[in-house]
């Protein structure tokens, strides 16, 4: 094993957290923002680069790091450490309302590729890296350009998403289409491509963009229900303009600006 092993657990449904349990010596890696607890003993290291063997020398922690700016991160990344003899904890926490997904890498083949802000946390060793897509296309107008983020090694991560999730096994030749934002990760052997949704009609008055996520078994789909970025939206969309609340076109709305007072006479 070139991953550390560790045992974890996950609590709550909508905001969740995942508990890290650390043996002695070992240690979890994980994003900046994502920390919410630990228990006495554990140390906190900020490292240069991902952590993992592929950045061991000098030029490996260097391309460990340009792997993390090309997804968007940091150059560095935070390390927790059980120093302590007996078994001390570590949580960390999503950054919105939804799912943490344990993925268990070995069991993928050692790679998973998901969507470049989905990362959480990870074992020790594991590799985060990033996907280039081989396809214009996808670069494109994959809603996350040619760049995906890639987990490789045998050990434990963590991928957090919004809203409710959905797991899917497709078979050999099984396609399956989605919303590009909706995508969670898939494993290494789904071909993922974008496809046009086609027609006039659909293409101006559809509402759901031009192109549809294309993913073609065998392997298994992470989806979700509530991408950030479409949260994000709503909200923008709903924020006050030019300075009136959303019931302005209400009696209600009016009378409640009254009695705030900020009707001013």
């Amino acid at each position: 094993m070139n991953a550390h092993e560790i045992d974890y657990r996950i609590y709550g449904e909508e905001m969740q957290y995942v508990e890290i349990e650390l043996d002695p010596q070992e240690a979890v890696v994980a994003e900046s923002g994502s920390f919410m607890m630990m228990d006495d003993g554990i140390k906190m290291e900020t490292i240069f680069g991902d952590g993992s063997q592929n950045d061991s020398g000098f030029f490996g922690k260097i391309l460990g790091a340009g792997r993390r700016i090309l997804t968007g991160e940091s150059l560095f990344i935070t390390a927790f450490y059980n120093t302590l003899s007996g078994k001390r904890n570590v949580s960390f926490a999503s950054p919105y309302p939804g799912k943490i997904i344990p993925i268990d890498l070995a069991e993928c083949g050692g790679k998973f590729i998901c969507q470049k802000d989905a990362f959480l946390c990870a074992a020790k060793g594991v590799s985060i890296g990033i996907e280039f897509s081989k396809k214009l296309g996808r670069g494109l107008f994959g809603g996350e350009g040619f760049i995906m983020e890639k987990l490789e090694g045998d050990g434990m991560a963590f991928v957090h998403a919004g809203g409710t999730t959905a797991k899917k096994e497709l078979k050999a030749g099984e396609i399956l289409r989605v919303d590009t934002g909706c995508i969670i990760g898939f494993t290494q052997h789904v071909n993922y491509d974008i496809e046009f949704i086609g027609g006039i009609k659909n293409s101006i008055f559809g509402g759901e963009g031009l192109f549809f996520a294309k993913l073609e078994g065998p392997g298994t789909v992470y989806i979700q229900s509530l991408p950030f970025s479409r949260l994000a939206n709503r909200v923008i969309a709903s924020l006050p303009r030019g300075g009136k609340s959303k019931g302005e076109g209400s009696i209600l709305g009016g009378l409640g600006d009254f009695l705030d007072g900020d009707n001013r006479f």
